[in-house]
């Protein structure tokens, strides 16, 4: 790692040598959704961002919205950053989980540690870690901050219960007939690039750009819609096939990697009997994919504009794979049972047979730690520091990760304390010595809990489970969960990418040293045992 106060960076027109930080974060978008990871979708500005960047073909996150989040923000595992389980907790929408401060006081944030260094720091999107706003963005670190402080809300509209801020303040303005909430985060977020060049800032920036899309409900504006209804009627099965085989093309995934066969939960296209329904479903979730992009560029095109794109370093990832939510109707007030998707009046997910194909080539799904579940597709680019411009590494990473490579390319050190006391000492590693195609000190071990699913992962070895009462179970609108019993599984990643064959049968030595040292881990991090099962 660099010494602390040194930074990375071209310089661009305002001669720093400080980069400026983009971070940009999808919701709920499976591993292969995008173009340049081999998906149907046409994403050409984060193609764009791959070919003059970096992807990581194993990058992790915390399999759902909430610890994933507090991970990234703090470069901690969630159980030392969140006050709140992100388990049974999180789904049954306690009032813990409304109103007590997730992010807890022994932990600082990057937007933190990057205003120490200098930075001018911005947030615009879905914070997800409460609605309360004494402890919302504008207390952790960011000076401007408009978004969404809950979960997911409908696209056209404030949902009953979610809430949303600018600055210290609830958003109260009236929310018009042209308001869509993906445009309106990117609206933001370039509106507060402006007003940093307008105010000459000779300060650097870090924009966090946290998007809702493509997390369900199905909302999109008509005409992205259009563009792609029509594309998904080949169906899911030959889809997943296209894709893998992109992949591979792409170098993605190497001859240690088979796809596995459909779930077991999702019928065979041939069966499916409203072809035209499921196409529209998936036309939808393209189209705000789409939409996404289209924000990703016109934020690209004002750095571009600012004549910073040269000293600029641009992240992108999603916070878990894909749903399997299978939702019809509204969670909360009255039922939109029989609209389409697309409309502000329905309220529908895409399904489990659309989320396996987005979470292509691997099994499974959101809240599960298998790799369909806490794989996600990760872009870094920065001009003139990439190591291999367009190339893939096979380095595994970390959301926990983003913090120190954002505070080793920007300076600024991490703090041992803080008002409220002894801060949490850091559990990522930079990945910028990744970025600029040398080798970095890899984490010894990687470990992964949510709702019951634990994992582990040491070198190319991974142990994996899923809860015996799955988390699933909990959501009223999901497939019912597969039959399983909560026992171990191992993988040897090196020639299994995609977990087909479990080798703990034969391996029974390795698995209790993993399962060891998992426990060692949940014991270290706080993990509570009653939500193990």
């Amino acid at each position: 790692m660099l010494p602390a106060g040194f930074a990375l960076g071209n310089g661009g027109e305002s001669g720093r040598s400080q980069p400026n930080i983009v971070l940009i974060m999808a919701d709920d978008l499976g591993y292969s959704d995008i173009g340049c990871y081999g998906g149907e979708i046409e994403t050409p500005h984060l193609d764009g961002l791959a070919r003059r960047g970096l992807r990581f073909s194993q990058f992790y996150n915390c399999a759902a919205c909430v610890p994933t989040r507090g991970s990234m923000l703090t470069g901690l595992y969630p159980e030392q950053a969140l006050n709140i389980a992100h388990s049974r907790t999180e789904w049954d929408r306690s009032s813990d989980y409304r109103v007590a401060p997730p992010l807890r006081g022994d932990c600082t944030t990057f937007a933190e540690v990057l205003k120490s260094a200098g930075y001018r720091t911005y947030m615009s999107g879905k914070w997800g870690l409460g609605h309360d706003l004494q402890y919302g963005p504008s207390a952790r670190g960011f000076d401007r901050y408009f978004g969404l402080l809950s979960g997911a809300s409908n696209y056209f509209e404030v949902s009953a219960g979610r809430a949303m801020a600018l600055d210290w303040s609830p958003y109260t303005e009236p929310i018009g007939e042209d308001f869509y909430m993906t445009d309106a985060f990117t609206d933001y977020a370039v509106d507060f690039l402006g007003q940093h060049a307008e105010a000459e800032e000779s300060d650097p920036f870090c924009l966090y750009l946290a998007y809702s899309s493509p997390h369900w409900p199905l909302h999109a504006l008509p005409a992205d819609i259009d563009k792609y209804r029509g594309r998904f009627m080949k169906g899911w099965d030959q889809l997943r096939e296209e894709r893998y085989e992109r992949m591979r093309g792409m170098g993605l995934m190497g001859d240690n990697a088979t796809l596995p066969p459909r779930d077991e939960r999702a019928l065979p296209w041939g069966d499916v009997f409203d072809k035209e329904a499921e196409d529209l479903k998936m036309a939808v979730y393209a189209a705000q994919v789409d939409r996404m992009d289209q924000g990703i560029g016109r934020v690209l095109k004002k750095i571009r504009d600012m004549g910073e794109e040269d000293n600029t370093l641009v992240l992108f990832l999603s916070d878990n794979g894909g749903a399997a939510s299978n939702l019809y109707h509204r969670v909360e007030g009255a039922a939109a049972a029989g609209v389409p998707p697309g409309p502000a009046e329905s309220f529908a997910a895409y399904g489990l047979p659309w989320g396996n194909l987005s979470n292509t080539p691997f099994r499974v799904f959101k809240t599960w730690v298998h790799e369909g579940g806490i794989c996600s597709p990760m872009i870094a680019a920065w001009p003139g520091k990439i190591g291999s411009p367009g190339g893939i590494t096979r380095e595994p990473g970390h959301v926990m990760d983003v913090l120190p490579s954002l505070m080793e390319a920007g300076g600024g050190s991490y703090p041992k304390e803080n008002d409220a006391g002894p801060i949490t000492p850091l559990e990522g590693r930079s990945l910028i010595p990744t970025t600029l195609g040398e080798s970095r000190q890899s984490h010894e071990m990687l470990a992964f809990h949510h709702g019951g699913n634990r994992a582990l992962r040491m070198g190319n070895w991974k142990l994996v489970a899923r809860g015996v009462r799955d988390i699933t179970h909990l959501h009223r609108w999901q497939y019912p969960a597969a039959p399983h019993d909560g026992r171990w599984e191992l993988y040897d990643l090196a020639s299994d990418r995609t977990e087909m064959n479990d080798l703990a049968a034969g391996n029974p030595g390795k698995v209790n040293e993993m399962s060891g040292r998992y426990e060692s881990w949940r014991q270290r991090v706080g993990v509570n045992i009653n939500e193990q099962s």
